[in-house]
């Protein structure tokens, strides 16, 4: 049995992770998580992912058990499948919301953290306690937490290994949304089908300029932004919604 499935509906894809009680993130889980990030990234019929824990629990961690096992040179062996596992996730060419529930600490965490947009329960906690373990982080954590909410933000959460609650994330940025636990996926899949309606070249080229962008200068972010903004122009996408404006007033263009 598979422990993360793609389910696809009306434009949207859910990477359901399914390792009951905890959803921890064991090596099979992490290779199985990139192959379907690569498979949403292919299928046309996938405009928008949703990455999904549950009802109870979005992912708690690594297995730990699987990792106390491995010394340094399986780990040094292993380490970069686990990055390429979540960069499969953070690069999918499509808006990605993680909809929260339960615990997101530590690989979990790092999960939500290649999303681009985050919804988490009112009684969420997030956290990367890697550090109470004698480890830091290890699948994007120092790097994408500090980009999200600065420096010394992450800084805190990762020399601490501390749990944060729900509101306190939204308060620092870590989250972009908090709903009744109830109202979790439901809000994740609205915000992910609004998007799946939209003109899919310009919503890639935005979020590849974007974080393309933050990985640079100012000036070569600029030359990114430039490049797709005038490559739009070559768009069907582009005429229709121009059109549109043009004929019916905005925000009334078809894209699909």
């Amino acid at each position: 049995m598979t422990s993360v499935h793609l389910e696809v509906a009306e434009g949207v894809g859910t990477i359901r992770l399914d390792r009951p009680p905890m959803n921890a993130l064991d090596i099979a889980l992490q290779d199985r998580l990139k192959v379907l990030a690569e498979e949403a990234t292919a299928r046309e019929d996938v405009r928008a992912v949703i990455i999904y824990g549950g009802e109870k629990v979005f992912a708690a961690g690594a297995d730990i058990k699987e990792m106390q096992a491995m010394d340094h040179a399986a780990m040094v062996a292993r380490s970069r499948g686990l990055q390429d596992s979540f960069t499969a996730v953070a690069r999918i060419p499509k808006p990605v919301v993680a909809a929260v529930t339960g615990y997101a600490l530590g690989g979990g965490c790092e999960l939500a953290l290649c999303a681009d947009f985050r919804i988490a329960a009112d009684d969420a906690k997030l956290g990367q306690p890697e550090i109470l373990l004698g480890l830091i982080p290890g699948a994007g954590g120092t790097q994408r937490l500090s980009r999200l909410v600065g420096p010394s933000k992450a800084k805190d959460l990762i020399f601490t290994g501390r749990m944060v609650k729900a509101d306190e994330a939204l308060t620092m940025g870590l989250v972009d949304r908090v709903v009744p636990a109830a109202e979790v996926y439901e809000q994740a899949r609205q915000w992910a089908a609004r998007l799946a309606q939209g003109p899919a070249l310009a919503l890639r080229a935005a979020k590849e300029s974007v974080d393309a962008g933050l990985e640079t200068d100012i000036d070569t972010g600029l030359a990114i932004e430039r490049t797709w903004f005038a490559g739009l122009f070559a768009t069907e996408d582009r005429e229709r919604g121009m059109r549109s404006f043009v004929e019916e007033g905005p925000g009334k263009a078809k894209f699909l």
